[in-house]
């Protein structure tokens, strides 16, 4: 009977005192976020219960599992399992106790500071922090994890032994890895781009969407993914709409016939603008920036708050004047010349050139013939 109570008492009373603690902590948890509302640290904390459950039920098993006295022939295999069940949820409740720790860091700072700039900056530092600690704790759990088996602590000396060409080679293999990691970490903290950044890669205007350690990932206006490596932007120019202030200048061009009524444009411009809700009001104007032997070509400078805004006010201008002077100025838009050509003065468009006779004396030679002078 004792054979059968024996575990029965350890391994449930292992698992029942494990849901007891892990429910009473949660309603803590609870009702500290209910409590303190302005910050999320307490309901952050509540994702990493079941993590915090793990790490009890194993941590009571592997002290109490001798005294259970089952599979005494499996004792070592099961401590084992046991410690490394151990070891792996305990590195997951650290991630999720940092990333709480992290995203509630964040979350204050972005409600006490309203420049856009600086809280996209530090969200991108805080994304990458979150990533770098993960990878820290995880690389740290897999070595624990491998300690524990004899075999590899005996590896692990002659391992030491060799750390330096090792060292060596792994560098050399892994060096544009190593390289994406120090560009990944040159970008977080050196503010040379950020989530949210509009940004203009290889003739591609997009939103920067993800930044890790190695690669960055660019939404596009037509909600397509660019992937690159962080290192194209340590070693590349590209535009960064966002950097500074997010204000931006636009230009529309129109090709118009050389009747068109300029001075009428800018006013209609102006009318355009003001029922435009995304210019901002600081700046518009309409010239005349070049000229071809059947259009001349008008520009208009108009300005917004920031990219997007910038993309509605030139298309709102462009689509809005062409309307207008297909309605009201017709004759303005540009078209094909189909009539005779008006002739220098002294010409007549028959008479002379048939005759070979020119008013002014000179004597024009047929079409295989040079011209030549002389008196009529």
């Amino acid at each position: 009977m004792e054979n059968v109570l024996r575990p029965l008492i350890v391994v449930g009373g292992s698992v029942l005192l494990t849901l007891l603690i892990g429910w009473a902590t949660d309603r803590l948890l609870r009702k500290a976020d209910d409590r303190h509302s302005e910050t999320p640290l307490w309901g952050l904390l509540r994702r990493g219960r079941i993590p915090y459950m793990l790490v009890l039920c194993a941590a009571m098993l592997r002290g109490a599992y001798d005294e259970a006295r089952v599979l005494e022939g499996h004792s070592a295999g099961i401590g084992q399992t046991l410690t490394l069940v151990l070891i792996g949820a305990t590195a997951w409740l650290v991630i999720r106790i940092a990333a709480a720790v992290v995203e509630t860091t964040y979350t204050r700072y972005a409600r006490a500071h309203h420049d856009a700039a600086r809280v996209r900056r530090v969200r991108t530092q805080v994304t990458l922090i979150t990533r770098v600690v993960t990878a820290v704790v995880g690389v740290m759990a897999a070595a624990a994890m491998l300690l524990t088996f004899p075999a590899m602590r005996a590896a692990g000396a002659s391992l030491l032994a060799s750390a330096g060409i090792l060292g060596i080679v792994a560098g050399v293999a892994a060096q544009s890895t190593l390289s994406n990691m120090f560009a990944g970490l040159q970008i977080a903290f050196g503010d040379m781009v950020r989530i949210g950044d509009t940004v203009v890669v290889d003739g591609e205007w997009g939103t920067v969407e993800e930044i890790t350690l190695t690669f960055l990932t660019v939404r596009t206006w037509d909600e397509r993914r660019i992937t690159m490596p962080v290192s194209y932007f340590t070693s590349n120019p590209f535009e960064n709409w966002s950097r500074g202030t997010p204000q931006m200048t636009g230009i529309v061009y129109w090709h118009v016939d050389h009747t068109a009524p300029v001075e009428l444009m800018r006013r209609q411009l102006r009318d355009i603008l003001r029922e435009c809700p995304a210019w901002d009001g600081r700046d518009y104007g309409l010239v005349v920036t070049d000229t071809t032997p059947n259009t001349m070509q008008v520009r208009a400078l108009v300005t917004a708050k920031d990219a997007d805004d910038i993309w509605t006010v030139r298309v709102t201008v462009r689509e809005q004047m062409i309307r207008w002077l297909t309605d009201n100025h017709p004759y303005a838009l540009p078209r094909v010349n189909t009539a005779d050509a008006t002739l220098a003065p002294g010409f007549r468009r028959d008479g002379d050139r048939r005759n070979g006779h020119h008013s002014d004396g000179v004597t024009v030679g047929g079409p295989h013939e040079p011209p030549r002078t002389g008196r009529g």
